[in-house]
């Protein structure tokens, strides 16, 4: 199945029959990647009054219970309520679903000095990395791959680790390109302690004095080393919550 998209003048024809997906699976492994101190997903079947939601136990059905966080627990994609007191319904701020993306590679520069939350040794994604890496592009989202891009990433346990993340300034200059989804092969896009600062959220979502009510972040994704860098569709698909994030499914498709 083909079809043919235009975008800014240009038309680009992709195959949805090879779909490229960037997301974490979700499974109540506990080697599987998680963060923030989460318990890991536990998947129950509904027990009592006589009933048992297992066929294997002697149900008649599967009936499980899903307990998982949405924010620790793989990938997921989330709205301004993230950091706001209202929450932002991530299901009526995502309406639409197909994006002209860019997928860029960049190594964590070590900081070198101590600013604001930023520390002599942590590992940063700055503002002149992006502006190298996006040039003249003008995509609708970005996806941000850390390298090394080791296997790792999908069973490593980020809680009180410190990983990398993206200077607020970076933030900045991606909001103001006019890309409306960000997304991250990290846990977060601010540092792990940061006396809840968040300076690399409220930047992208220019919050609070001019919020982007419409943008979203999407963190814990997984962009495997054979899905070169540049252009491609991404079909960004959500669970229907009421709630400021949840889990998230991200698909590329690559120009023919």
């Amino acid at each position: 199945m083909k079809t043919t998209l235009n975008y800014l003048e240009k038309a680009y024809q992709f195959d949805l029959s090879k779909p490229l997906d960037i997301s974490m699976i979700l499974s109540t492994d506990e080697t599987n990647s998680s963060a923030w101190y989460v318990n890991p997903i536990s998947i129950e079947p509904v027990k009592g009054d006589g009933f048992v939601g297992s066929v294997e136990l002697g149900g008649s059905v599967n009936f499980r219970n899903i307990t998982f966080n949405p924010h620790g627990n793989g990938t997921h994609t989330e709205s301004v309520g993230h950091i706001a007191p209202k929450i932002y319904s991530i299901n009526e701020t995502l309406s639409r679903f197909h994006f002209m993306a860019l997928v860029i590679s960049i190594e964590p520069e070590t900081c070198k000095t101590n600013e604001g939350t930023r520390a002599e040794g942590d590992r940063i994604i700055t503002e002149d990395q992006i502006k190298k890496a996006i040039g003249t592009h003008k995509p609708e989202a970005i996806i941000i791959r850390t390298l090394s891009n080791e296997k790792e990433k999908l069973t490593r346990q980020y809680s009180n680790t410190n990983p990398p993340y993206l200077c607020d300034k970076a933030a900045s200059f991606i909001t103001e390109l006019g890309i409306e989804h960000l997304l991250i092969d990290l846990p977060s896009v601010d540092k792990e302690v940061d006396n809840g600062e968040l300076l690399s959220h409220k930047a992208f979502w220019k919050y609070p004095e001019d919020t982007q009510l419409h943008k979203t972040i999407s963190e814990f994704i997984y962009v495997k080393d054979e899905i070169a860098d540049g252009v491609y569709l991404l079909n960004l698909q959500i669970a229907p919550f009421e709630n400021d994030a949840s889990p998230s499914k991200p698909v590329l498709y690559k120009p023919l």
